[in-house]
């Protein structure tokens, strides 16, 4: 450079790689940083080494409503193995969407899968076991992993993934019709670092695969699950759960296996959205033994009579918002409960509720200013972690 500069010849070009990667780096734009790449050889190399995301454009978070009905790429075309070479040191992969990439097409994580962090397996229809097992063995540092909708998806290719990435804080298994407790098990066992889970619409499982999970397991969905008493009492087994989502609970023949639910004391928010069937003794339970619970789904939760909202209503002292729409046994006496307690409540979702009088609304905004009674009803609730959100 000294040479250089004695003869006026000195230029951005003959700047050390490690220098062009620091001006890469603070490329705020996009398109700046194609620029960048397109500018010579060199430049693209520097460019190609230091992209840590990659996303194809089949993602369904890249697709719109009018795109769904079109043909859906072949991963194949879009030469996702070049690419992984071109790419080396990526930490995010998003594959969701790509319904023709098969097992082979992972095949390149083995060599350049070191660094991945974050992968997007959602609705990958030709994954299978073996391709999760390609998964294991090429990228050990993954803590994200999201199988949205992979049938082909069995317990032992998630208890090969768990063995070998012990690092996992996210898994996504909704969907996965073939994942058993089983799989579950190995799953919460080998990765002590779980954060989130969602095993929604899972059918297999009950819930006893979260048996002894670690107390940083804090956010679970398990919409649409055919969860057991005793796989309640595995989900909350940790001692760290935050969030619970087990809206369109399946009926079970055991009877509401709600109830505990109540034994986990650092439960905040709570979804039982067209739980139909939850009892009185469930609300209760947990109205008493989860001090912290601070938002609580009940709308469409026709069970639920004057004992249970009494219930809410006394010991539900730091409850913030509270849904009750659309609840056929929530009648006056419910609501007066309610009011004269949960004195921390700033939000009520209300509406459709045929047996309360206006009256009785009226009543409660008087005697309750401080609360913002809203009559949509609002079906997603902020849990703690929105890795899948």
């Amino acid at each position: 450079m000294g040479d250089l500069s004695r003869n006026n010849a000195t230029s951005i070009m003959h700047l050390p790689d490690d220098c062009l990667t620091v001006i890469f780096h603070g490329l705020d734009s996009p398109t700046d940083r194609e620029s960048f790449g397109l500018t010579c050889r060199r430049w693209l190399g520097i460019h190609d080494s230091s992209r840590r995301s990659l996303q194809f454009s089949c993602s369904f978070t890249l697709l719109t409503p009018s795109s769904l009905s079109k043909k859906v790429l072949d991963i194949h075309t879009l030469h996702l193995h070049k690419l992984l070479r071109r790419f080396q040191h990526l930490e995010s992969l998003c594959l969701s969407g790509c319904r023709e990439l098969n097992d082979a097409g992972l095949t390149r994580l083995l060599n350049y899968g070191s660094d991945l962090q974050k992968l997007n397996l959602d609705f990958c229809l030709k994954v299978t076991d073996y391709g999760l097992s390609l998964v294991a063995s090429g990228c050990p540092l993954l803590t994200s992993i999201s199988l949205y909708r992979c049938p082909g998806i069995t317990d032992l290719g998630l208890e090969t993934l768990a063995n070998a990435c012990f690092l996992m804080e996210y898994a996504n298994l909704s969907y996965c019709i073939q994942i058993s407790d089983n799989g579950l098990k190995a799953l919460t066992q080998a990765c002590r670092r779980l954060k989130g889970v969602n095993i929604s619409h899972c059918e297999g499982i009950t819930g006893v695969g979260f048996k002894g999970c670690s107390n940083t397991l804090a956010y679970i969905e398990a919409e649409s699950c055919m969860l057991k008493p005793d796989g309640v009492t595995g989900i909350v087994s940790g001692g760290g759960l935050e969030y619970l989502n087990v809206s369109c609970l399946s009926w079970s023949p055991l009877g509401d296996p709600l109830a505990g639910i109540g034994s986990s004391s650092s439960i905040k928010i709570l979804n039982f959205r067209m739980c139909r069937t939850v009892s009185d003794a469930s609300i209760a339970a947990i109205a008493k033994g989860c001090p912290f619970l601070e938002e609580w789904n009940l709308a469409l939760c026709h069970e639920v009579s004057i004992s249970g909202w009494q219930a809410a209503g006394l010991y539900c002292k730091n409850l913030k918002t509270l849904h009750v729409n659309r609840c056929r046994n929530l009648c006056n006496g419910s609501l007066e409960a309610l009011r004269d307690g949960c004195k921390s409540l700033s939000t009520l979702y209300l509406s459709g509720c045929i047996r309360l009088s206006p009256v009785a609304v009226e009543l409660f905004k008087s005697q309750r200013a401080e609360v913002c009674v809203k009559e949509e009803e609002v079906l997603s609730l902020n849990p703690p972690f929105l890795e899948f959100r």
